[in-house]
């Protein structure tokens, strides 16, 4: 899967289209999933984490995109360009200008629920030409697992996810990857409710009420966890967050036995000491694949951030950069 460096194009209306004769349901053994998905619908598939897509193959000149409600997307057809459609629903023509007769690839990946955004990420499945079918594209099959707040998610940079160092590092390792994140959260569950992710990592969704995630349906063969930004605002304790990391770290190995995990030092420095003690402990009982990244560095706050914390594109690619050879080193 290459990375796909070319300009976004922008789609802002709705192509409403009829019925084609041969069509592919979320179900379809031949769709290829990323990240966490809600599957108990076989009509509706749900992603709620950042950083979710999905990849079919389909042969024919069109295909078009099943949704429910509103919502924004991105859509890479045979690897080219992400196209963003902005604000969509029903049923979306991804090839107004039909393709060469043959086989294609379709990757579709949702815009990420953040600040006052709150699209309806559902994949209803496709609709391709009469006689057309779908089939099972080549995919990677090493997956990368990151764990975070906005600035996992991509928040405030240009295409979200998509432009996120996670998504980044990703294509650049050629592997799979998905961002197990959401605007604002914490490490440590708060007084004040900040959302933990020391929870979190254990759903399918955003909320702890969402379902238990079925750690069986992937196993990730690396875990970057990127949090800590968030819980000096919500009054964590250092001695509250180094135990809290301790605990995410453990059920990180427990759910992923052979994974490399990575601790990454949060950009802006904070509970640097606590994160790298909550490594040593994991060290101490005998755990050599899990590592202190000091980020130190990596990017500078005045040029490649929008606001002293979010990463911009730059800034993103900048720690790609850098993060991409030391996960690239363990899988």
């Amino acid at each position: 899967m290459k990375l796909l460096v070319a300009a976004t194009v922008l789609v802002s209306s709705v192509v409403i289209t009829p019925a084609a004769s041969a069509a592919s349901a979320p179900n379809d053994p031949n769709v290829r999933y990323f990240g966490r998905w809600n599957t108990s619908s076989s009509s509706a598939y749900v992603s709620e984490w950042a950083g979710a897509y999905l990849v079919v193959g389909f042969t024919g000149r069109t295909v078009k995109l099943k949704q429910r409600r509103t919502i924004d997307f991105f859509v890479s057809i045979d690897g080219g360009p992400d196209v963003a459609y902005k604000n969509v629903s029903g049923t979306v023509n991804l090839t107004p200008a039909p393709l060469a007769a043959g086989n294609h690839t379709l990757r579709v990946s949702y815009r990420p629920i953040a600040g006052s955004y709150k699209g309806d990420a559902v994949y209803q499945g496709i609709e391709i030409d009469s006689g057309a079918r779908t089939f099972a594209p080549a995919v990677p099959s090493k997956i990368i697992e990151f764990v975070g707040d906005s600035i996992t998610v991509g928040q405030q940079s240009s295409k979200q996810a998509l432009t996120a160092y996670g998504w980044l590092t990703g294509e650049k390792l050629r592997t799979g990857h998905t961002q197990i994140a959401v605007g604002g959260a914490c490490l440590h569950p708060a007084a004040d409710g900040c959302l933990s992710m020391r929870e979190g990592f254990l759903r399918t969704g955003l909320n702890l009420d969402a379902p238990a995630w079925n750690f069986g349906r992937y196993q990730a063969n690396a875990v970057v966890i990127n949090l800590g930004t968030n819980d000096v605002g919500h009054s964590v304790t250092k001695d509250q967050f180094r135990t809290s990391y301790v605990t995410l770290l453990r059920r990180a190995r427990e759910k992923y036995p052979t994974a490399a995990i990575f601790a990454l030092g949060t950009f802006r420095k904070r509970y640097l000491p606590e994160t790298q003690a909550a490594v040593q402990t994991l060290v101490d009982g005998g755990d050599r694949n899990v590592q202190f990244v000091d980020t130190t560095g990596w990017i500078d706050e005045a040029a490649d951030t929008t606001d002293n914390v979010h990463p911009n594109d730059q800034g993103h690619r900048k720690i790609a950069d850098r993060l991409a050879p030391i996960v690239g080193a363990k899988i």
